[in-house]
């Protein structure tokens, strides 16, 4: 099993920049791929970005390219999100998310979550 720990939220100005992380336990970290998801207030949960085991490949919502960036490193069990140029609308409660058969964008498929942690964008 894998535990997630997300951090890093905050209140920031719009094109502002903030780092998430989601810290894991459990020494398969480094197998399983992880995603951020984000849920705003009456919104369903949303894709944000993945990446996979290896850190090799990632994969972005149209809403994050270009301004957001997911890194990880398995040495630390650490996945981070970097995001810059922020904008009111990213406001949201942001959550890791990982599972070990590939990466898929509909939260339903992971099996393993953190808590979550507020991100609010003010205009």
């Amino acid at each position: 099993q894998v535990q997630l720990v997300e951090s890093g939220g905050g209140l920031v100005q719009a094109g502002g920049s903030l780092r998430l992380s989601c810290a894991a336990s459990g020494r398969t970290f480094s197998s399983y791929d992880v995603a951020w998801f984000r849920q705003a207030p009456g919104k369903e949960r949303e894709f944000v970005t993945s990446i996979i085991w290896s850190g090799g490949s990632t994969l972005y919502a149209d809403s994050g390219k270009g301004r957001f960036t997911i890194s990880r490193d398995n040495a630390k069990n650490a996945v981070y999100l970097q995001m810059n140029s922020m904008k009111p609308e990213d406001t949201a409660v942001y959550y890791c998310a990982a599972r070990s058969l590939g990466v898929v964008t509909d939260p339903r498929l992971y099996p393993y979550w953190g808590q979550g942690t507020q991100v609010t964008v003010s205009s």
